[in-house]
């Protein structure tokens, strides 16, 4: 690809901040993020630009800013981020707002299988993800100066609220299930509630791992992070389990144990351990709300798709994955 147009004005910028001493070269880093992505070289250094969409954007959408600011608050703690080096609001360089990051040289697995690896490494990188996920639950975030992160309780009554509200205004046919779930989930809320900061897009293509070693050296894509309910963020990982390869990122029906990769049961219960207490009671709630949200998401997708204006080539199929993914969620709400 060749080098965008703002390469020389941030060139000028990482020399201003010292990180940089001469001519450098960008690539777009690909993956699903939703913010431009590009990886910075300078003879043998090497940052990580993130930046905004170019265009009209929803106010609350792309929020580099708040990607910057997690991260840097998480920077001396137990849950590893790439060193945050700059922030920057001033559309002239890059033409919207951006961060400079380290960035990570490790591994990034696509594939939930595993494939390249043998069966004991990979029973040992799902261990490692649960560890990862529970260390972000277990933060302290108002210490980590986050408490203005988001807002603190009721979390599960506001996304159900607010994804359902998107979804009837789509004004398109709703799947049968997804509208079971709209009456059901509002009623099934579980009394407990908690807030913790979460990730909001918590799988494992979101992490770096060592190059050599089975271990996290990374956390990304926080640009859905917020003070939420643990237990949702913690869920929505675990939708994989119910989900087939071939309907959307998940393993359901591989042989994970031929695999070497824990059971949906199995990983309940190393992250049950890391928190202190159990969690199967509200289980089939937690399935049934992330489900559900997916399902929404899709929807939106495919009335974007219907009236023209959704980017991906494949907003068309993944639209109507919608229904597919309500059915998984209301076969758990009615267990």
């Amino acid at each position: 690809m060749p080098n965008p147009s703002f390469k020389e004005p941030l060139a000028q910028y990482l020399k201003g901040l010292g990180l940089v001493k001469g001519p450098i070269q960008l690539s777009q880093l690909t993956g699903g993020q939703s913010n431009p992505t590009f990886k910075i070289s300078c003879s043998n250094e090497h940052f990580v630009l993130r930046k905004k969409p170019a265009g009209i954007l929803l106010p609350s959408a792309h929020a580099v800013d708040r990607e910057h600011r997690v991260m840097r608050a998480l920077a001396n703690t137990n849950v590893p981020v790439p060193r945050m080096l700059a922030y920057c609001e001033d559309e002239n360089i890059v033409g919207t707002a951006f961060f400079i990051m380290e960035y990570l040289d490790g591994r990034v697995f696509v594939d939930q299988t595993l494939p390249e690896l043998p069966a004991s490494e990979r029973h040992v990188i799902y261990e490692q993800m649960n560890n990862t996920i529970a260390a972000i639950h277990r933060l302290d975030y108002t210490s980590l100066g986050l408490e203005s992160f988001g807002k603190p309780g009721n979390y599960f009554s506001r996304q159900i609220t607010r994804w359902s509200r998107q979804v009837r205004e789509a004004n398109i046919p709703i799947p049968n299930s997804l509208n079971k779930l709209m009456d059901w989930l509002p009623e099934n809320i579980p009394n407990e509630d908690e807030t913790s900061l979460i990730h909001g897009d918590f799988r494992m293509d979101n992490l770096i791992f060592h190059k050599t070693e089975p271990r996290v050296i990374g956390v990304l894509d926080w640009e859905l992070s917020t003070l939420g309910n643990p237990l949702a963020d913690f869920a929505y990982q675990c939708m994989a389990w119910r989900i087939a390869p071939s309907l959307w990122r998940g393993i359901q029906g591989v042989d994970l144990m031929g695999l070497g990769i824990p059971s949906e049961a199995e990983y309940i219960a190393l992250y049950e351990k890391k928190i202190g207490r159990p969690i199967a009671e509200h289980w089939p709630f937690l399935m049934a709300y992330n489900l559900f949200r997916i399902s929404a998401i899709l929807h939106g997708i495919s009335k974007r798709a219907i009236d023209g204006n959704a980017n991906a080539s494949d907003a068309i199929e993944n639209g109507e994955k919608a229904g597919a993914l309500a059915d998984l969620g209301w076969a758990c709400a009615s267990n």
